[in-house]
């Protein structure tokens, strides 16, 4: 393995698709959190008297927005580091003609592992919706379903790859994959059961908060497309493996 490629490619490939990420969330998320803070802006005012000066607030929410795009490049970073870790161990037992389509596969199933299913369980929300003082909470739930779902998924991996490694007949191809699939599932909808429900009532229109979780859900979605496809193009291109 070339360490130093190996290292650039990814970091590079996590920053690229972290930085589209911050731009897509400018165009598709942000109408929906300007509309979020805009009606907690009027509840503040009636309920309370409190006057938000425009300009103050528009120049911080100018900042902020400047700051997701810097954000997105750090988490895509972030992520990319686990990603092709994950990607360099187990690139072998991945099916597909390329290391661009094995990429695209792994990120389609971390994709589910680290985004969807948490987000089944505990769907992210708009900035002012829920109350403040349960924010930490809320993060602990969703962060030990989170938790739940990695570790149950790196399990079932292992499982996945020593039964291919036992089991070479391909009448067993089916039960490889089903089997541990099915153990994941069990493990997730126990814990989905199990673990107590957001506690927080949704104080914000419905239709904000389904557009908002749709929005955020298609660019997450993007996000990890185009980092599988990314790390994989890099990854047939320079070939740290060899």
């Amino acid at each position: 393995m070339k360490a130093t490629t190996f290292i650039a490619i990814t970091l590079l490939a996590g920053a690229i698709a972290g930085t589209i990420l911050g731009i897509l969330n400018q165009v598709i998320v942000e109408p929906y959190i300007e509309q979020a803070i805009a009606l907690e802006n009027e509840k503040a005012a009636a309920e309370e008297g409190e006057i938000i000066n425009p300009v103050e607030f528009g120049n911080y929410r100018y900042w902020q927005r400047g700051g997701e795009i810097a954000a997105g490049t750090i988490l895509g970073t972030s992520i990319a580091a686990l990603f092709g870790i994950i990607f360099a161990y187990s690139r072998k037992s991945i099916p597909g003609s390329s290391n661009k389509k094995k990429a695209l596969i792994l990120a389609g199933i971390l994709w589910l592992v680290l985004f969807l299913v948490p987000a089944l369980k505990y769907p992210a929300s708009p900035p002012a919706v829920g109350d403040p003082e349960t924010i930490y909470y809320r993060q602990s739930l969703y962060l030990a379903y989170l938790a739940i779902s990695g570790f149950s998924a790196l399990g079932v991996a292992f499982m996945y790859r020593r039964l291919k490694e036992v089991m070479q007949s391909e009448n067993t191809t089916i039960l490889i994959v089903a089997l541990p699939a099915t153990i994941y599932a069990v493990i997730m909808i126990t814990a989905y059961l199990a673990m107590p429900p957001n506690p927080d009532a949704i104080n914000a229109p419905m239709d904000l908060v389904t557009g908002f979780r749709i929005a955020s859900g298609f660019t997450m979605s993007m996000f990890w497309g185009l980092l599988g496809i990314i790390l994989g193009a890099f990854w047939d291109r320079t070939k740290p493996h060899e």
